[in-house]
């Protein structure tokens, strides 16, 4: 089938057969094409008409070349006189022309089309006529909107798009992702991923494998994630989505990369966390306060609170009593005598020290002096330093050798002070914060009561 009328005599084209092997392949050539395509010359008659053209409005090439304009076929007669000035008007225009019109597909349908029309120069650089391409509307509004999707999600979304290639590396890096990861835009192609985080790489490569060989997973995943930034490395939490991406020109899908959307969610897991702990640690203070009262030794009490206490907590713990009894605010400096202690080395209950009082010799300015001094907590932390020095810096004051940060907190009942209750973490965990403080100064209380029930009995004693 042609996609041009050709006269029936050689006279039109010239007699030398390459000229009809010339027209062929311009008709193969329009047929091949995507777009619909039509041509009129001058006069308004089309010319040129290719099957996406059939394809869409149903009128074959024989029914439609060699027809005066569309009157009467391919567009309503109302309409007809506009359309053919709007295409012919591509003549006398500079550049292509752009309209959309309903016309009418060979069962009577109307389809409306979005044109594209241009003037073809004749041999003496004058008009001869005007090539138009057009599509259906929808169609093209499908792309648009395709197009409009992409370039909103890399310039105003408010999450973080990557799209990542086979081989894991960022391809393409939307604005709030590259302020997401500390970084520019551009900087981030190309490069692999674990150049930009510290922890969590192995864990998103993961993801980002399985959903290039299994799919998409069937919802968000939440993955924490330590950046690499100018400012020193920061924790955080992504809630991340997947897809696949393959190529839609492929009969065989073809996976061209993986599309990586993800959210900063780390305010809120950690103020979920928070609320998570809060309800473990107050529970477990309901739990001592039960245990205890089951005990009639209050050393004993003293002691199961301060199991309860650890549990997730602290690695250690220690209770220190003021040598001689308890002491009003502003007494000389005191001395300490271990009370209880966890065992060292190895997970266990804290134990009591006994009646025999011997004096526990912390050096000037230890945290459990510092402690009875301003009457409050006291945190520190031998920070991120060699295993050999961390083990120096806990043995000096009297710690076991793994503890790496501390948490003292003052024992104090009816305005005196008792002694020191001590917390110590290893270098596995974070260090102690306020709301640690605040835990610890609640199981502190319950201690200095239990503890100063026992000096009332011993007097009595």
């Amino acid at each position: 089938m042609s996609a041009s009328r050709r006269s029936g005599t050689t006279g039109e084209l010239g007699p030398d057969e390459p000229e009809r092997d010339g027209a062929d392949l311009l008709a193969a050539l329009l047929d091949g094409m995507d777009a619909a395509l039509c041509a009129l010359d001058a006069d308004g008659v089309v010319t040129h008409w290719n099957r996406e053209a059939e394809r869409i409005l149903g009128w074959t090439v024989a029914e439609a070349v060699g027809r005066h304009g569309f009157a009467g076929w391919a567009v309503r007669p109302a309409d007809a006189e506009e359309v053919e000035g709007r295409l012919l008007s591509a003549m006398q225009a500079p550049g292509r022309q752009v309209h959309e019109f309903a016309l009418l597909t060979k069962e009577g349908g109307r389809v409306l089309v979005r044109t594209q029309s241009a003037a073809v120069p004749g041999p003496d650089g004058k008009p001869a006529g005007v090539y138009c391409a057009f599509s259906e509307v929808h169609a093209q509004i499908d792309l648009e909107r395709s197009i409009a999707l992409s370039e909103a999600l890399f310039d105003d979304a408010s999450w973080g798009v990557v799209l990542v290639d086979a081989d894991l590396r960022p391809a393409v890096v939307n604005a709030h992702a590259a302020r997401a990861l500390g970084t520019g835009r551009t900087t981030l192609l190309g490069r692999p991923l674990g150049e930009l985080l510290a922890q969590g790489v192995e864990e998103l490569e993961s993801a980002l494998t399985h959903v290039l060989s299994e799919g998409a997973p069937p919802a968000p995943a939440e993955m924490w994630v330590t950046l690499r930034t100018a400012e020193g490395e920061q924790r955080r939490c992504w809630r991340s989505g997947f897809l696949r991406l393959a190529s839609p020109l492929a009969e065989e899908p073809v996976p061209l990369g993986v599309a990586w959307l993800f959210q900063d969610v780390t305010e809120s897991k950690q103020t979920e966390q928070e609320a998570a702990l809060l309800r473990f640690r107050t529970n477990q203070l309901h739990r001592a306060a039960r245990a205890a009262a089951e005990c009639e030794d209050p050393v004993e009490a003293a002691s199961v609170h301060l199991d309860f206490a650890l549990a997730g907590f602290a690695d250690h713990a220690l209770i220190d009593r003021v040598s001689g009894g308890p002491v009003p605010d502003g007494e000389a400096p005191v001395r300490f005598v271990r009370g209880a202690a966890t065992p060292s080395g190895a997970p266990g209950p804290s134990l009591p020290a006994g009646r025999a009082g011997l004096p526990v010799r912390y050096a000037e300015g230890h945290p459990a002096f510092q402690c009875v001094e301003r009457i409050g907590s006291v945190r520190a932390s031998a920070g991120a330093v060699e295993s050999e020095r961390a083990r120096d810096w806990a043995v000096t004051r009297q710690w076991p050798a793994d503890s790496v940060h501390a948490l003292c907190v003052v024992l104090r009942s009816r305005g005196r002070t008792l002694g020191v209750v001590t917390f110590l973490r290893g270098g596995s965990r974070t260090q102690f914060e306020r709301f640690d403080a605040m835990y610890a100064e609640d199981v502190a209380v319950r201690i200095a009561a239990a503890l100063d029930l026992a000096a009332v009995l011993e007097r009595r004693r």
